[in-house]
C-alpha cells in the first residue's frame, strides 16, 4: 500500500509530516479543549503542513478536512470509534504501546522514523498478548457478569490500576471567540 505524503488543495500540492509521532501530537492538540478549535485547526495544519500551510489561509479549511482524512489513515470510520469509552491513549499508554512493539515486532519506537499509516497498521495488528491489549482489555472487561465477590475485587482493583485519567478541561470565553472567528474565516457554518 502507498502512503500518502502530500496533500493536494486547489491545484496546490503540501508535503505532510507524515512521521507518526507529529500525528500522534495532532491528537493530543485535537482533544486539548484549553484552546479554541480555531487554535487547535491551527495548530494541526502547522504539525502536518508547516509554514506552508499557515502561510495559505485559503486553504484551511481544504487543509485541515484533508488533515482530518489523514489522521483517520483513509477510514471513514476509525476501528474503534464505536467504542462506549475509550481503553487507549497515546499519550498516557505510550510506555505500553514502545512495549508492545518492541515485544511483537522487535521495533524499538524510540530511534524508528515511520509513517503515521503504517504505524497505525502495526498498532491494530499487535498481539492480544502484548501489555498494550492485555491492558486494554481489562479497561474493557465488564465485571456485571461476576459474581464471586472475591473475584470481582481483584477484576475491580486491576482496572483502578490501569484506568486511563480524565482530562477534563472548560473552555474559556476567549477560547470560543476565537473559534467563531476561525469558523468565519474559514467559511465554514455551524
Amino acid at each position: 500500500m502507498k502512503y500518502p505524503k502530500f496533500a493536494e488543495v486547489n491545484g496546490h500540492k503540501y508535503k505532510i509530516n507524515t512521521d507518526f509521532r507529529i500525528a500522534l501530537e495532532c491528537d493530543h492538540i485535537a482533544r486539548d479543549t484549553t484552546i479554541s478549535d480555531y487554535e487547535r485547526s491551527l495548530a494541526i495544519i502547522y504539525k502536518l503542513y508547516g509554514d506552508e500551510g499557515l502561510n495559505n489561509p485559503d486553504d484551511y479549511k481544504e487543509l485541515l478536512d484533508k488533515a482530518v482524512d489523514y489522521l483517520k489513515c483513509g477510514f471513514d470510520e476509525m476501528p474503534d470509534d464505536n467504542l462506549e469509552e475509550e481503553n487507549m491513549d497515546f499519550e498516557q499508554d505510550m510506555w505500553r504501546i514502545e512495549a508492545s512493539f518492541q515485544s511483537d515486532y522487535k521495533i524499538d519506537l524510540e530511534n524508528t522514523k515511520m509513517h503515521f499509516w503504517k504505524f497505525m497498521r502495526l498498532m491494530n495488528g499487535l498481539t492480544e498478548d502484548c501489555i498494550l491489549n492485555r491492558t486494554r482489555y481489562v479497561r474493557d472487561f465488564d465485571l456485571k457478569d461476576i459474581k464471586d465477590p472475591k473475584e470481582r475485587k481483584k477484576w475491580e482493583k486491576q482496572k483502578k490500576l490501569v484506568a486511563l485519567k480524565k482530562k477534563e478541561r472548560p473552555i474559556s470565553d476567549k477560547a470560543k471567540r476565537n473559534q467563531e472567528k476561525f469558523f468565519k474565516l474559514a467559511g465554514i457554518k455551524r
